[in-house]
């Protein structure tokens, strides 16, 4: 178990060391992401930015993630391929998604670029994997910006999606994949809301190194 997310960033560091990555640039995923991501940043004196993607709520179950969408407003579905909603839903929804993608990635630059990945070792950082659907979208969306090499890297996961994910990186680094898993909290002693205030608090203090 994990202390918490800071804990989790400076355990998954340690993993990723040994790696020798070339001119490396953390993506953290908001929120949760960004504080772990920041810590993996310092460990590897990397360049820290966000990559943002949502989930798409089944319309009898919010919670229940029927498709997720990119920075771009790609919609990426579950890789077991299973529909659970319309077409017209999925797409609806993905506009409003987007919006609300654009608007969060505005507030956490506050008018800085977003750093390039094209030519670089680029690591995606969560603070942990359920479905890992979301995760899925935002490394679809950082392989068509043609990094050199990309890396997924996550404190905790369950094994079954990180073999799914890794048809799509280069690399998975993961600190534990326990069994039976139900959920990321589960395995921080601390797993308390990031805000949105906190992830851009994170990026200006990284991003004035």
């Amino acid at each position: 178990m994990f202390r918490d997310r800071l804990h989790a960033g400076q355990e998954l560091a340690e993993l990723l060391k040994p790696l020798n990555l070339k001119h490396p640039l953390v993506l953290a995923i908001p929120r949760g992401g960004v504080v772990v991501g920041h810590q993996v940043a310092l460990g590897l004196q990397a360049d820290l930015d966000v990559v943002l993607a949502k989930k798409i709520g089944a319309p009898f179950n919010p919670e229940f993630a029927v498709a997720a969408v990119d920075q771009d407003g790609h919609v990426t579905f579950p890789p077991s391929g299973g529909t659970y909603a319309s077409q017209e839903y999925i797409q609806d929804r993905a506009l409003d998604v987007s919006k609300q993608i654009a608007r969060q990635l505005d507030y956490f630059r506050q008018g800085r670029k977003p750093i390039e990945p094209k030519g670089r070792h680029v690591v995606v950082v969560d603070d942990g994997l359920a479905t890992g659907l979301t995760a899925l979208a935002a490394i679809k969306y950082v392989r068509r910006l043609k990094p050199s090499k990309l890396v997924l890297a996550v404190p905790v996961s369950p094994r079954e999606t990180l073999d799914t994910l890794a048809q799509y990186v280069d690399q998975v680094v993961c600190v534990d994949t326990p069994a039976p898993f139900y959920a990321v909290g589960q395995w921080y002693a601390r797993f308390d809301q990031v805000d949105d205030d906190t992830v851009r608090q994170i990026l200006a203090q990284a991003q004035s190194r």
